[in-house]
């Protein structure tokens, strides 16, 4: 069984984890620094957000390198030093691979856009005006404004679906779909165990460029980017065929080397991109939908189900309750019902994906206005779509700048790092992160969590139950998201509970409890 399977990824945003060289932004030698505390927890694998040359425009989401490290994470012997390091401790590295787009300081892009007969013109996506002189069509841009840039120089508009720093690559163009490819390669040549491959589900537009429909449910107050149904810019049958082609390539190398595709759709477009058994596409199309939907036991159940329903007999499920672009889990349900997502998270059929800072709860971090510094935000203020508040640093300590610096770092720490830190929760047998690493090692002991078959069982309101079972072994789950007692659904040995002690006879106020 390829270890992906029965392994947890953990995400680390490379800015925000430790600085070793004192600028107050994180590095690769201040990961390798901090290696222990991963593989203390129990995980498989890490995946770092991106660490590739960058203006940092979008903060690494902008790569004008593809085949490097930018300085200000260290370069290529450093990534080596850090690979290794982590190959030694038995765990995997995936790194973030971003096809969709590159930095407008990107070569090809300047290559491109120098000339309408540059041999690379055609590696991006360039159109001419519209009859009144305007953008091609109506698409938005994800972070605001047209998707369609003017270049005065050339006469024609580029296309963009974030930031008019990254411009879209024409994934049409044999020439560019191959040397993307070598990217691959390249950092499979080097060691590396797999990718997440970001917005995968953008990155072939429809032919002809047709305008985007109006969403009828928008309302002022969402992101400018939901004006519109995305069924033009994104989720092109053609992209499916690139997916496959990725595949190959992973599955060339063996290793049971693995690709993640960052996909948001619904569930039966979703499940496509599992590819065939013939023609497999990604291993684990990200599901994010612990995230989008609402903390209620009912609403978690009947998508819960849905999901499991949806998947190809060949495909494997997987979960994520936060990353980089997310509000933290302890912020959206509070810190006690946080302790109860850590055990969803980790008992459901699949594989689970932490971000770091979950471990210890890290909660709300306000984020001044003259501290901000994510675009999304800036370009978008006052409408809750910021993501800086979940790329804060690692509280390590309570030493200045909490072990994460020895300046002020790039972004503030949590309010209460003096208190919620990795040191003072090492010291507390109840703290969130003694929770994390006995959920793990649950995972590790226990088939029936880690592969098992998974059936969702009857409970009282506000509550949500299910089983696991694998062979002879049979575990059962109850997690109370309310916040009153209700009863247990089922009785045996408590192997955990998220609360100190057990009462045995009922479920306490937002307790998870894992029973054999």
């Amino acid at each position: 069984m390829p270890w992906w399977r029965r392994g947890t990824v953990y995400q680390v945003y490379p800015r925000s984890f430790q600085d070793s060289d004192g600028d107050g932004v994180g590095d690769l030698a201040g990961i390798e620094r901090r290696l222990d505390h991963i593989a203390a927890l129990g995980v498989d694998a890490i995946w770092l957000s991106p660490i590739f040359p960058s203006p940092m425009a979008d903060f690494g989401y902008d790569v004008a390198d593809y085949c490097g490290v930018d300085p200000l994470f260290g370069d290529l012997a450093a990534f080596d030093r850090l690979l290794a390091a982590v190959h030694a401790r038995g765990l995997k590295l995936l790194l973030d691979f971003v096809p969709n787009h590159s930095s407008d300081r990107h070569p090809w892009f300047l290559d491109s856009r120098s000339s309408r007969r540059s041999a690379k013109r055609d590696w991006y996506i360039w159109r001419d005006p519209a009859p009144d002189g305007g953008p091609p069509n109506n698409w938005i841009s994800d972070f605001g404004g047209p998707a369609w840039e003017w270049d005065e120089a050339t006469g024609q508009y580029y296309l963009h679906a974030f930031l008019k720093q990254q411009p879209d690559l024409n994934w049409r163009n044999p020439e560019l779909r191959a040397a993307m490819f070598d990217v691959l390669r390249f950092w499979f040549d080097r060691g590396v165990d797999g990718f997440r491959i970001d917005v995968l589900w953008h990155i072939v537009k429809a032919e002809g460029f047709p305008d985007n429909p109006p969403n009828p449910y928008w309302r002022p107050g969402i992101t400018e980017r939901d004006r519109l149904i995305q069924q033009h810019s994104t989720d092109q049958p053609e992209a499916h065929a690139i997916a496959a082609e990725m595949r190959a390539i992973a599955d060339g190398y063996g290793g049971d080397r693995v690709l993640i595709g960052e996909i948001f759709l619904p569930n039966d477009r979703h499940a496509r991109w599992y590819g065939t058994p013939e023609r497999p596409q990604v291993h684990l199309p990200f599901n994010f939908q612990l995230i989008e939907n609402g903390w209620d036991a009912a609403r978690l159940r009947a998508m819960i189900a849905a999901y499991e329903a949806s998947l190809p007999p060949h495909g494997w499920p997987n979960w994520v309750i936060g990353s980089h672009d997310a509000p933290r889990i302890a912020a959206r349900v509070g810190e006690a019902q946080a302790r109860v997502a850590a055990m969803l998270l980790l008992t459901l059929r699949g594989t689970p994906t932490l971000y770091q800072g979950d471990e210890i709860g890290i909660g709300q971090v306000d984020i001044p206005p003259d501290r901000v510094r994510d675009p999304q935000e800036l370009r978008q203020p006052g409408i809750g779509i910021g993501r800086d508040r979940s790329r804060t640093p690692m509280p390590w300590d309570a030493t200045p700048h909490a072990g994460f610096s020895t300046v002020d770092p790039w972004l503030p720490i949590n309010p209460d790092w003096r208190i919620r830190n990795v040191a003072a929760q090492e010291r507390d047998p109840g703290s969130m992160l003694a929770l994390y690493r006995r959920l793990l090692a649950l995972r590790r002991a226990h088939p029936a969590l880690a592969v098992g078959d998974f059936r969702l069982l009857d409970a009282a309101d506000g509550v949500l139950a299910y089983e696991r079972r694998h062979g002879d072994a049979v575990l059962r789950v109850a997690l109370n998201l309310s916040h009153e007692a209700k009863p247990l659904p089922f009785r045996g040995e408590t192997l955990l509970s998220t609360l100190p002690g057990s009462a045995h006879e009922t479920l306490r106020a937002d307790e998870g409890i894992i029973i054999r």
